[in-house]
């Protein structure tokens, strides 16, 4: 597990961006966090590393927005009000993992047990106003927290 602790949402969109060099494509990305943790900032500088100039927002109605480059595509959802493998399946989710996007979720926790064993998940904790931390882990770390 790795932790970084960022005092601004700059920081989150660099830390992000660093990271989004380092996963190769078709990694997915599990967030665990509260309301206003900084999902979407973090997804704004993922897409950014990518070299994908789109403006990022919450999928919170749509449930998953796409960014799509040049040569890189992110799936980003929310799986806020996800409830069961049903509304899995009906958003897209299973048939997103064959296509070798980058595939990022909010509110993993909520569909934990259906995303990949080597998922990336990202913890994150706001320490403060602007203060984040963002405990990179496997699943398998997340699983034992």
């Amino acid at each position: 597990m790795k932790e970084y602790v960022t005092n601004s949402y700059e920081e989150t969109v660099s830390l992000a961006e660093g990271l989004s060099k380092e996963l190769k494509e078709g990694s997915v990305i599990g967030f665990l966090g509260e309301l206003g943790s900084g999902k979407t900032a973090f997804t704004t500088g993922f897409v950014k590393g990518l070299g994908i100039n789109a403006e990022v927002s919450s999928p919170t109605f749509a449930i998953c927005n796409e960014y799509i480059g040049n040569s890189k595509k992110v799936c980003h959802y929310d799986m806020y009000r996800i409830n069961s493998w049903d509304d899995l399946y009906s958003c897209g989710f299973f048939d997103c993992l064959d296509t070798g996007a980058y595939i990022i979720c909010e509110w993993g926790e909520n569909v934990f047990s259906a995303l990949p064993d080597d998922a990336v998940i990202i913890k994150i904790d706001k320490l403060s106003e602007n203060k984040r931390s963002f405990k990179i882990m496997t699943k398998e770390e997340a699983e034992n927290l």
